[in-house]
Order: C-alpha cells, then sequence, then structure tokens
C-alpha cells in the first residue's frame, strides 16, 4: 500500500502576514493599572513597617505630644476636596468644555498645593521640637510614610501641570484625554492612601 504525497502550490505560512492592529493607547489603562499596583505594594509595606515600629518612642515624644489633629483635618479636607474639583474636571472633560476643564484642573492644582504646604509646615516643626527621623523608630517610620506620600502628591501636580499646558495647546485629543483619565486613577488613588494615613496613623496614633 503506498501513500500519495498531497501536492500543493500554496506556501505553508507559520505567521500571521500581518500583525494585529491594536488602537493606539489601548493598552494605556491595563499598563497604568498595573503600575498602581505595584504602588500598592509599596505603600502596605510602608504601613507594615509602621504597624511594627510605630510604638517604639525610644523615651521620645509619641503621637500624643506631636501630632495637632485640627491642622491634619484640614490638610485631609483639601486633598478630599481636591478629588472632588477633579471629578467636576473630568465631566467638562466628558462635554468637550476646554476651558472649563483647565479651570477645575487648576484649582485641583491649588487645593494639592495648600496640602503640601501643610505637610511642609508640619514637618518642619516635627524637626524644631526636636521630633527628626533619626529620634526614634515611631518617626523614622512616620517620616517615611508620610513622606512618601508627600511625594506622589508632588509628582501627581507636576503631571497635572504638564497636561493643562497639552490641553491648552493641543485640546482634549484622545490622548490627552487618556493621560487625565490616568492622572484621575493617581490622584484618586492618593486619596484613598491618605485616608488611610489619617486613620492608621493619626487618629489611632492618638488612643496609643
Amino acid at each position: 500500500m503506498s501513500a500519495t504525497a498531497i501536492k500543493t502550490d500554496e506556501p505553508v505560512v507559520f505567521h500571521l502576514p500581518e500583525e494585529p492592529h491594536h488602537p493606539e493607547g489601548s493598552s494605556t489603562g491595563l499598563g497604568f493599572w498595573m503600575y498602581l499596583m505595584s504602588d500598592c505594594l509599596i505603600f502596605a509595606m510602608l504601613f507594615a513597617t509602621f504597624g511594627v515600629l510605630g510604638g517604639n518612642y525610644a523615651a521620645g515624644p509619641g503621637p500624643r505630644e506631636l501630632f495637632d489633629l485640627e491642622l491634619v483635618a484640614v490638610n485631609t479636607a483639601m486633598l478630599l476636596f481636591s478629588s472632588i474639583t477633579y471629578g467636576f474636571a473630568m465631566l467638562a472633560m466628558g462635554k468637550n468644555r476646554i476651558n472649563q476643564t483647565l479651570v477645575w484642573l487648576g484649582v485641583t492644582g491649588l487645593f494639592g498645593l495648600a496640602f503640601l504646604g501643610i505637610e511642609l509646615y508640619e514637618f518642619a516643626h516635627l524637626i524644631h521640637e526636636g521630633a527628626t527621623p533619626q529620634r526614634s523608630a515611631f518617626l523614622s517610620s512616620f517620616f517615611t510614610l508620610v513622606g512618601t506620600h508627600g511625594l506622589h502628591v508632588t509628582f501627581g501636580i507636576i503631571w497635572l501641570v504638564t497636561l493643562m499646558v497639552q490641553v491648552k495647546f493641543k485640546g482634549l485629543i484622545p490622548a490627552n484625554k487618556r493621560r487625565l483619565m490616568c492622572l484621575s486613577m493617581f490622584w484618586h488613588f492618593l486619596d484613598v492612601i491618605w485616608i488611610g494615613v489619617f486613620t492608621f496613623v493619626y487618629l489611632l496614633g492618638m488612643l496609643r
């Protein structure tokens, strides 16, 4: 019994003749969510470190002697208000209102600067009182956790200003809308992290 070979003139193709087309920016959202998850891990480690070291005062001052809850509450309100105004900016963006979007983004940036200003004042006051990061494990973990969040807010404001310039000169093109949406996720993420800081570091610290 002989086998009959099948002959064909069509070449054997081991790959697609043309790479599949993906819309521009289709992977931006996924990539940014992956970044946020990595940031979550960073803050989770910082919270865990503060949970372990937050009670080690080295015979120095503790939260009750150092924290001004009224000032921290005002600072928290600044960040919460900034998230609300960013939401208004997103609503204006959805209606393609460039000027209105820029106004709300500007207000958001002002609230963010107010938050940073109050935080820097708090740090300066603590250092003036001798409560430096080297004073105790509690203060080392406190400055690291709160300072890392403050750095994120700083970078967020720089990003915000950059996008405002791009929107001013290029309008609400699809690329700018994607970037504004990514910044929106980042900004609200910082808001959630700060609520954790306010509760875990300041409120629970005052109860120790």
